[in-house]
């Protein structure tokens, strides 16, 4: 469990709506995905198929223009797929924004926007607040939590248009866990950060993954990839390649049912599916 805590998901957001975590339940299944920008004519991902099993920590590597970002971005629910389905424990994106959490580049947020660093993590409950209802004392007693364990809880009440790269990539992620999420989806997390954030995120993330949550990260680092991930989906022209399992000495075991295996579903043939 993550320093910052995090709610019981009987608790959480998704039991008061009706969806409490199926038992055995994929955390991401990806099924025949095809998705196209709107006035573009070729598809950017045509026919994807994967599953990341819980636990995992998954890299996405490509070219520029492989569909690295539009995977996350298609799976967090910001494009719309032309065909096939997405699957989050079970559940249609769409009903359980609550279980994911989606961290983009840093280069596609306005920095200067006139909000406080534990402001913009705070934006990371909204998700359990409801519409029309003030951050409680315990949710900013999350955000200072995960502020401490990101190592910038002394900046909290800095703008964060005065942050330096790597700050700013501790704030996002430190927004995501805020949202008691189980599936991150991480869009280049460890470009252009200095060392000891690289560092720290790499950690945090395994021990995130140690909790049973999943990680799918789209990332250029091809040099530490045995250190940061388990399995690795090489992408090009918007097709899957090879999906590649690394073997990782760690020096804690994890728990057998994250041992790192990505599930291909390739073999699943082109059985239609509803987007």
């Amino acid at each position: 469990m993550s320093s910052c805590g995090r709610e019981h998901p009987r608790w959480a957001y998704g039991e008061r709506q009706g969806g409490r975590l199926r038992t055995g339940a994929v955390p991401l299944q990806v099924s025949n995905l095809t998705t196209r920008y709107p006035g573009n004519g070729a598809a950017v991902l045509a026919n994807i198929s994967f599953a990341v099993t819980a636990g995992q920590r998954v890299a996405l590597v490509g070219p520029n223009g492989a569909g690295k970002s539009t995977i996350l971005k298609t799976i967090a629910g910001l494009l719309r797929p032309e065909y096939g389905e997405v699957r989050v424990y079970g559940d249609p994106i769409g009903t359980c924004h609550h279980r994911l959490a989606y961290l983009p580049q840093r280069a596609d947020l306005d920095w200067r926007f006139p909000i406080t660093v534990a402001e913009l993590v705070m934006t990371g409950r909204y998700v359990h607040l409801g519409w029309f209802r003030w951050p409680r004392a315990r949710d900013w007693q999350r955000v200072h939590g995960c502020l401490l364990r990101l190592g910038i809880a002394d900046l909290a009440d800095r703008q964060i248009a005065d942050l330096s790269g790597g700050q700013q990539q501790r704030a996002l992620l430190a927004r995501a866990l805020v949202q008691d999420a189980r599936l991150f989806l991480l869009d280049e997390p460890l470009n252009a950060v200095d060392e000891a954030t690289r560092d720290l995120v790499t950690e945090v993330l395994a021990d995130e993954a140690r909790a049973g949550s999943s990680v799918l990260a789209a990332t250029h680092d091809l040099q530490r990839l045995d250190e940061s991930f388990d399995a690795v989906i090489h992408l090009r022209e918007g097709r899957i390649e090879r999906i590649e399992p690394l073997v990782v000495a760690r020096a804690v075991p994890r728990p057998a049912r994250t041992i790192a295996t990505v599930v291909s579903t390739q073999r699943m043939g082109d059985r239609s599916c509803s987007g």
